[in-house]
């Protein structure tokens, strides 16, 4: 150990990741002294993991990350939603194409195009390469030894940093991720059977199926107000007939009843 007390290593440390603008080595954080106070690696790394430690503390907003090219200081993801209001212009929003294409070549590297096709299904388009490449994710890592000799692909170290990863091995296995679209698919399942539980207006259905759906129920709604109204109109109408049915009776009775008062009334004066 130099005569540099391991506080003010520290410090120069700290600082240095945090101005750097991009990952330091180990190797460059020791070029940062002097050859006779240039610190161990064990040294070095020793601080780091001191560093790691403090900024794990919940009122610190920033972490230290290894990553492939490095260590560098980050904000925490969990404060993105004002950090983001520093920034007016949105970040960039990738096709699905682009980021099928960008997973196949990571977990199929070294790759072609040609093989990337196959596993798709589909065409990949020259401009999909073009962004990847511009943006430095992938680069083409040699030939294959076939005819028209197409170039294999591979992702960069700078694909590394910007997911986070320190390298490959720390990107989720194809079976973890089989299990994640498993886990969506029985939500999305799920979700589907509570809005069938819901009325249209809370469904998560698009706006032109709901506008189908009330439409429909209304027209549902509309047909039994109708029958029932139509009902209402039968069972008065027999009421009706009914009553008049009764006074008929009723009238009929009442003649029957003078005719018979009548004839009793002659008899009488006959006698």
């Amino acid at each position: 150990m130099s005569l540099m007390t391991i506080e003010k290593m520290q410090a120069i440390i700290e600082a240095a990741i945090m101005v750097a603008g991009q990952p330091l080595t180990v190797a460059a954080l020791q070029n940062l002294f002097p050859e006779d106070e240039r610190p161990a690696t064990s040294d070095i790394k020793n601080i780091l993991a001191i560093l790691k430690e403090r900024h794990q503390d919940p009122n610190s907003g920033i972490e230290l990350q290894e990553v492939a090219s490095g260590f560098r200081f980050s904000a925490k993801s969990e404060l993105s939603t004002w950090l983001s209001r520093l920034w007016e212009e949105r970040s960039p929003r990738y096709s699905r194409a682009l980021l099928e294409t960008l997973v196949i070549i990571a977990y199929k590297q070294p790759v072609t195009r040609a093989e990337i096709e196959e596993i798709r299904g589909v065409t990949v388009s020259t401009n999909i390469m073009k962004t990847l490449q511009e943006r430095e994710w992938i680069r083409v890592i040699g030939y294959r030894d076939i005819p028209g000799k197409p170039a294999i692909y591979g992702t960069t170290k700078d694909f590394l940093d910007y997911f986070n990863l320190k390298s490959l091995s720390d990107m989720p296995t194809l079976a973890d991720i089989k299990n994640l679209e498993a886990q969506e698919s029985r939500l999305q399942v799920e979700l589907a059977m509570e809005n069938s539980n819901i009325g249209p207006e809370n469904s998560e259905v698009i706006p032109e199926e709901r506008e189908a759906f009330v439409s429909e129920e209304s027209n549902v709604i509309a047909i039994n107000d109708s029958i029932n109204i139509n009902d209402d109109e039968a069972e008065s109408t027999e009421t009706e007939s009914e009553v008049d049915a009764a006074e008929i009776a009723s009238e009929e009775t009442s003649a029957e009843t003078q005719e018979a008062t009548a004839k009793i009334t002659d008899k009488e004066m006959a006698g």
